[in-house]
């Protein structure tokens, strides 16, 4: 396995710019995610790591070898799809030994390779049957038994739960995660389901418009999100934002919201003007005591916790209490942050600003 460096790396199609000058590590043997929205360049960048696309500029390194303008077949990646691509005429057992007999390696050691892979993945009793038949999780788990069956450098894999309903997406990606705890093998995976990625992966790529938004685990990127944008992408319900114009000097640890004063994380330098405050629906408390007011608007009953969406004077807000919680719509409520969970943003850059909380996180944004 390998470690997998990307280094300012950029591609254009035509005046297109998919990716911009993006710069991050893959350390071997980690599961990473490349998560944003369709058209983000998450695809276009594995695409370029595999060697299915060349970048236009920048360097990309694959166990400390540089392998940019090299093919995909100098590369000693395997490609997972997410329409599986299977060969249909071949059976289980030919779809999986395939890239084995394509090296010319001995039928008995290719029976061997095969029996393993199939007997980690679960498909022993199915080696013999058309993958025509087979179900959708089935398919995939012969899709990645092609894919591991000749110990590559790495696994590249494009949404390859994609074409899979909830309940299998869910099994599978227990199933990948860990059959990669298994292997240790370097796994770079695709996807825009921020669930699906804060799940399975141990970092996390945030992409939108080519850009990389922010690189860190998943719960650096869910507490101190770099960017607006990656702090509404993350979370479900999303980060709420409350917009306010002020200054914060040196030392500040606190912002005015109508009025209001509200304690924010210590030693936000210099900040000024027109500024957001983004806070988590589950770090919202309400409480009539509390001097910063909304009044309900909607609540949304999810079992365990309800969500109940607020009209604030900066604004919407949603808050996560628990579900036996009384609450009633039309009322007037207090309101109560965690002060040491909330980030501010620049209105008009989007960018989160640093303080002592969270400056090392963002750093690698």
């Amino acid at each position: 396995m390998a470690q997998i460096r990307i280094e300012n790396v950029r591609k254009d199609f035509g005046s297109f710019n998919a990716v911009k000058s993006s710069t991050f590590t893959i350390e071997d043997g980690e599961f990473f995610m490349l998560l944003g929205p369709s058209g983000c360049g998450k695809t276009t960048t594995l695409r370029m790591m595999a060697g299915l696309e060349l970048p236009t500029s920048g360097r990309i390194f694959i166990d400390g070898e540089e392998v940019g303008q090299k093919p995909a077949s100098q590369r000693d990646i395997a490609f997972v799809f997410q329409m599986f691509a299977l060969y249909p005429h071949m059976n289980v057992r030919g779809n999986i030994s395939y890239p084995l007999k394509s090296q010319g390696m001995p039928r008995a050691r290719i029976k061997a390779k095969v029996e393993e892979v199939a007997e980690i993945l679960g498909v022993t009793d199915i080696l013999d049957r058309p993958v025509g038949g087979l179900s959708g999780g089935d398919r995939q788990r012969v899709a990645l038994g092609r894919a591991i069956v000749r110990d590559p450098k790495a696994f590249l894999m494009d949404e390859p739960l994609g074409a899979l309903d909830a309940e299998f997406r869910e099994r599978m990606s227990e199933e990948l995660r860990a059959l990669h705890d298994r292997m240790k093998a370097t796994t770079v995976y695709v996807t825009h389901d921020q669930l699906e990625a804060m799940q399975m992966g141990d970092k996390i790529v945030v992409m939108n418009h080519g850009v990389v938004e922010q690189f860190g685990v998943p719960q650096d990127i869910y507490d101190w999100p770099a960017t607006r944008f990656v702090a509404q992408f993350i979370g479900s319900p999303p980060m709420n934002f409350l917009d306010f114009e002020g200054v914060i000097g040196a030392g500040g640890d606190e912002v005015r919201l109508s009025d209001v004063e509200v304690k924010v994380p210590p030693s936000i330098e210099g900040a000024k003007g027109k500024l957001t405050l983004g806070v988590r629906p589950e770090h919202v408390t309400l409480d009539d005591d509390a001097p910063y007011r909304g009044r309900v608007m909607t609540t949304e009953y999810l079992g365990t916790t309800q969500i109940v969406t607020l009209d604030t004077a900066n604004g919407p807000l949603k808050a996560r209490v628990a579900s036996a919680a009384r609450v009633e719509v039309g009322t007037t409520t207090g309101l109560r942050f965690d002060a040491r969970t909330i980030t501010l943003f620049d209105q008009q850059e989007g960018r989160a600003l640093r303080s002592q909380a969270n400056a090392g996180v963002l750093d690698h944004g």
